[in-house]
Parts: structure tokens; sequence; C-alpha cells
């Protein structure tokens, strides 16, 4: 987590308001980097970190979604390996799935957290409440965002993410101590 950042900051009032956690996928979930075979089959790399980050976010009740422009097989399974039901993969207009999915989730901008790196984000991203980006964000991403993650994409960003969240709502030291063996 960035040493910058203090409990009583504009930042943590907006993260500790978060219900719903939506993420991109490539240069985010994963490195932005496509792996394609002989054969055209497409394969990706997801950092096991940001797996945990996501379980944990989850089980404190927030909702987590994906939502990309491209459509990837190991994303729906990666998503599934998670527990992420709501998935919209192939979306030329990811604005469009933004609103659908908070309609049906009945949520204000307010309370919703996007992590995107390039210029297909930046419709959500300056909606959201805690709009953030990874440290390899375009540079039009990563100037419009609240927040930038220290780690790269696919290589934790969205961990880091996660626990600024999980501390601006109290839960860090608990999941802390469970973790050390200190609490059931």
């Amino acid at each position: 987590m960035n040493e910058l950042i203090s409990p009583d900051t504009d930042l943590m009032k907006r993260a500790a308001q978060i219900r719903l956690l939506i993420l991109d996928v490539d240069g985010v979930l994963t490195d932005g980097r496509l792996f394609f075979d002989d054969d055209g089959r497409e394969s990706k790399a997801f950092h096991v970190r940001d797996g945990y980050g996501i379980k944990l976010v989850q089980e404190r009740g927030i909702e987590v979604a994906v939502i990309t422009a491209r459509y990837s097989p190991a994303v729906a399974h990666r998503a599934h390996d998670l527990g992420i039901k709501r998935i919209f993969q192939g979306c030329s207009d990811k604005n469009l799935a933004y609103t659908e999915l908070k309609i049906a989730l009945g949520l204000d901008d307010a309370v919703v957290a996007y992590m995107g790196d390039d210029l297909l984000d930046l419709p959500i991203l300056t909606r959201v409440g805690l709009a953030t980006a990874p440290a390899d964000a375009h540079p039009e991403v990563g100037c419009r965002v609240h927040w930038r993650s220290a780690q790269q994409g696919g290589y934790g960003a969205v961990r880091e993410l996660c626990e600024l969240i999980l501390r601006a709502q109290g839960h860090w030291s608990a999941i802390i101590a469970r973790a050390a063996g200190v609490l059931p």
C-alpha cells in the first residue's frame, strides 16, 4: 500500500463506501500480453495474490465483477474459480455494461470501485466513487484516477486495491490476526 495514504484522506473515505469492485482484465488482472498457441488458442496468466485479494473482499460482502472488451475462455474459467458471477466479456461499450450492472444491483456510483488501465476504461472511471489503475496504466488513465497501485497489472495491482478497501473498511487487522492464527 502507498505509504502516503493516511486514514483521514478522501481516498480512504471513498474506499470505505465500496460495495462493488469491478475489474478490467487485460492490463489489470493480467499483464496485458496475449499468448496464442499454434492452433490459435489463447492463454493468460493471472497472479494468485490478486485472486486471494478478491476472495478476501468477497468474504466481507463486496461483490466483484469483470468487464472486459475481449472474450476469452480463460477469463471465464478464472472468474468461476474465484466465484465471480457477474462477467461481461466482449463489451465494445464497457459503459453500457457498467450501467446494466449498477441497475441490476441497485447501486449508486459512489459505492463502486473500478480498476482499469486503458482508454476504453475512461467512461467508467469518470463515473465511479473510487477510480483506480495499476502502476503501468496508460498516462491518460493514470492522471484521471483517485488512486494508482504501486504494482503493475497482472503483478498484484488488484491485491493492493483489495487491501486498500479492506483497510478503509476496518477489516484488515482481523484478516491479519486470522492469518497469523490468533483468531479462528
